[in-house]
């Protein structure tokens, strides 16, 4: 492994940084692929690349590299971007690199896609990995079509399709849930009781690392989520305990916590943490992915106050 090359993108992202840190302790050679200088790790090559909306010639970037990790791309960022910016983002440039991954003799391109390609649902019963693919959104349908065309090209390819990941740094919804965590006060959601699937941004970066196994098989997708559900309810008493304090939860009715929500025009952003979407991570456990993380743990060391320097 240690004469293993791997070209990773997007490593500056959210999630980046701890795939780097993941894949320098399991001991490949990394590349990362920039958009602009940043700190690297010692031994980490870097090279520069330009907008993935306008064509990039990956031949020297290639150059002498065993495995791809693809990350870089257009967020979710809502409703307002126009889908064709998608496409050009998520799918046509994943398959440019994929195609010059190819003609270049990499043996493995690991794409980082999203459960949304999967499924548009924030709420309902568990998502079967082998279900039919039904995106609700522009961001689902560009990450499904880049999955469709890897699967067209001669190349061991791996989709992981993550659900929503927490950790240090996690904004939007997470945050606000920490947020709520972190107030002395008593919160009524401990009739929040159904599961839900999240993904501590440790185990996606493990995630990573295993798909360039050969335990992986390739050319097929997999989601990718903490093994085990958790509530609202479980999640804010994690983040309690990791803050040294008890749940402090008082057990309204979901229906009531739903209806306020509605009123305030949050329905939404409420069913995206308290809706039971649930994503197991079936075929990676199957091929014998371990998980380093347990949720409740992780969540409270996302909550304990940090003592830097």
């Amino acid at each position: 492994m240690a004469s293993e090359r791997v070209l990773v993108t997007g490593a500056s992202g959210f999630v980046g940084p701890h795939v780097v840190a993941a894949l320098v302790q399991a001991g490949y050679r990394l590349r990362l692929a920039l958009r602009r200088p940043q700190p690297v790790p010692a031994g980490v090559e870097t090279v520069m690349f330009g907008d993935l909306s306008s064509p990039i010639d990956w031949q020297a970037a290639l150059a002498g590299v065993d495995h791809v990790v693809h990350m870089a791309g257009l967020a979710h960022a809502g409703p307002g971007l126009d889908e064709a910016l998608y496409i050009r983002i998520n799918t046509q440039a994943t398959l440019d690199l994929a195609r010059a991954a190819a003609a270049a003799g990499v043996r493995r391109f690991v794409y980082l896609s999203s459960i949304k390609a999967l499924s548009g649902a924030v709420d309902g019963p568990p998502l079967a990995e082998d279900a039919p693919p039904m995106p609700g959104d522009a961001y689902g349908r560009s990450k499904l079509a880049a999955e469709q065309g890897l699967a067209a090209l001669d190349l061991e390819w791996v989709a992981l399709r993550p659900v929503l990941i927490y950790g240090p740094g996690v904004k939007a919804n997470m945050a606000a849930l920490l947020r709520l965590a972190r107030l002395p006060l008593p919160l009524p959601f401990g009739g929040l009781a159904a599961g839900r699937s999240l993904l501590a941004v440790e185990n996606m970066a493990d995630a990573i690392r295993f798909a360039l196994t050969p335990a992986c098989p390739p050319r097929r997708s997999y989601a990718v989520s903490d093994p085990a559900p958790i509530s609202v309810a479980d999640m804010l008493a994690a983040m309690r305990s990791g803050l040294g304090r008890s749940p402090g939860l008082v057990a309204i009715p979901e229906a009531w916590l739903r209806r306020l929500a509605r009123l305030a025009g949050r329905e939404e952003t409420f069913l995206k943490l308290a809706g039971s979407l649930v994503a197991r991570p079936e075929r990676l456990l199957r091929a014998g992915w371990q998980p380093p993380a347990e949720t409740r743990a992780a969540l409270a060391r996302l909550a304990a106050p940090r003592h830097d320097g």
